[in-house]
């Protein structure tokens, strides 16, 4: 391109600007190079160079009990702690983290590259983890073609993840109550748990569909690797005395340190402080046991007849005896008014079913209560408020069914306050420690706790709530509730929370 100036000097001054310009933009792009190599070496020190060893005895927030197994796998770098020296063991594991956990500990190749999942790219982290993990069938994606990387791991997913990678195979048949033998996980769940790497909860339950932790997660892969016997968590070289069998205190000596409510459907009662020895026998919720000895996070315990050790987590306070607790259950509806009616379900049937063991739970704790209806009959509102004052009650609970579009799901419960008397601030806290219990038993979602003017939580002068346990108009909560697991796990819950309630207003 030509261009005409009108005078020498104007030719100079551009051909001079021209010269300035093209010097500014070569230091401008030098700062920038600059910038990026300086970038890139601080990454690399990050990276390459950690700034200090790292292990369970490090992170500040590893529990003692997991110490062993999270060491195992950080000293194989097969999970690592966060910059800010923390472990974060509650946090969930989605199912990218899952992936490259095993791969690191099957060494699998992680070389970034393109998958066959749309939302798994090339450039995340784990994208040769899952590449490979998937070629070798040890994980899947799902029905649509998408791999949901960020989608958070259940235990059933874990099972299935588990067994495929270690190749676990269950010799023998173990049986929970909340895993169908025709569920597409059961195999993967046998096995894990006939290995001993996973055996459920104290009461017996599997529970397929909690989410699962960091820690968990990590404590079940050290357990596979060790039966798989690639690594095995070395022993102290120094030779250990036999375990002793523990003296039973003897019946002179058995006094009563406090007494605890039994929280887990299925409490084994052993004949030693650890889950290594025997079981002698079992509690149920809602057990008062008489608590005669403390060893470390276990207790020596008696009921009746039956003493042993059992341990303190799935053991909360027995409300005190100063105060008396007299608490009234309200099944909802009853005789002419059945409620809400879907999926096979009839409110004031289900309801009244689950009453009568939330009934049964507190009396087995030393808890007084008044039914307001013990059958299939309908008191009026006012007479259900009437029978509980009658009965001297302190606090009023009533318990409901919910309805409404098929796509509404979870708890709720309901208290009344239109400021904050102390009435008021008690059926507040009552109906947070219940649905706290709830929607947690229920593995539902929890839709909250939420203020209400209903008239049977209103009209009274008792600590009042009102708490719905599902949606029978909802095909998976009405699943849960037509079965007799799920509605003793709703009666479990609403009477821990009431307990809870009078340990936090006594």
């Amino acid at each position: 391109m030509s261009h005409f100036y009108k005078c020498q000097s104007e030719r100079e001054d551009y051909g001079q600007s021209k010269i300035l310009f093209r010097r500014s933009m070569r230091i401008t792009m030098l700062k920038k190079i600059g910038s990026l190599l300086f970038a890139l070496s601080v990454l690399s020190l990050v990276i390459f160079h950690p700034i200090q060893e790292v292990s369970a005895e490090t992170l500040s927030d590893i529990p003692d009990r997991s110490k062993e197994n999270i060491n195992l796998l950080i000293e194989k770098e097969i999970i690592f702690g966060y910059t800010d020296g923390t472990f974060k063991p509650k946090n969930p594991v989605s199912r990218q983290e899952a992936t490259a956990m095993i791969g690191r500990a099957l060494n699998l190749d992680n070389t970034k590259q393109k998958t066959t999942f749309p939302d798994v790219t090339s450039d995340m982290y784990a994208s040769g983890y899952i590449a490979s993990a998937t070629e070798k069938g040890i994980i899947t994606g799902h029905s649509d073609g998408s791999f949901r990387p960020n989608e958070t791991v259940t235990r059933a997913q874990m099972a299935i993840i588990i067994s495929r990678a270690f190749d676990i195979k269950g010799e023998t048949k173990k049986s929970f109550p909340d895993v169908a033998n025709d569920s597409l996980y059961y195999e993967a769940i046998n096995s894990i748990a006939s290995a001993g790497i996973s055996v459920g909860y104290p009461d017996g339950t599997f529970k397929p569909y909690n989410k699962l932790t960091r820690e968990e997660f990590s404590i079940l892969v050290a357990k596979a690797i060790s039966e798989n016997g690639d690594y095995v968590v070395q022993e102290p070289s120094e030779e250990k005395p036999e375990p002793q069998e523990p003296e039973e205190p003897k019946d002179e000596t058995l006094d009563v340190l406090d007494e605890r409510i039994v929280t887990a459907d299925s409490l084994n009662v052993r004949q030693g402080p650890s889950i290594d020895y025997d079981i002698v026998g079992k509690l149920t919720t809602g057990n008062a046991v008489k608590v005669h000895k403390l060893e470390g996070d276990w207790a020596y315990v008696s009921y009746g007849g039956l003493k042993g050790y059992v341990h303190t987590y799935y053991l909360v306070a027995k409300p005190g005896e100063a105060t008396p607790q007299t608490v009234a259950i309200d099944p909802g509806h009853g005789g002419k008014d059945p409620g809400a009616s879907a999926n096979g379900l009839v409110e004031k049937e289900v309801v009244l079913d689950v009453s009568l063991m939330v009934r049964d739970y507190l009396k087995d704790s030393g808890i007084n209560v008044v039914m307001t209806r013990q059958s299939d009959w309908y008191p009026s509102l006012d007479g259900r408020v009437a029978i509980a004052q009658k009965g001297k009650a302190d606090a009023f609970v009533s318990v409901h069914a919910n309805a409404f579009m098929s796509s509404a799901t979870g708890v709720e419960t309901f208290y009344y306050a239109a400021g904050m008397t102390d009435r008021e601030r008690k059926s507040y806290y009552l109906a947070k420690f219940i649905n706290d219990r709830l929607y947690k038993a229920m593995d539902m979602n929890n839709r909250g706790v939420k203020n209400a003017g209903y008239r049977v939580i209103k009209a009274t002068t008792l600590p009042s709530v009102l708490t719905e346990i599902g949606f029978l108009t909802n095909d998976n909560d009405a699943r849960k509730l037509k079965t007799q697991h799920y509605r003793e796990e709703a009666a479990q819950a609403i009477a821990l929370g009431i307990i809870d309630y009078y340990n936090w207003r006594d």
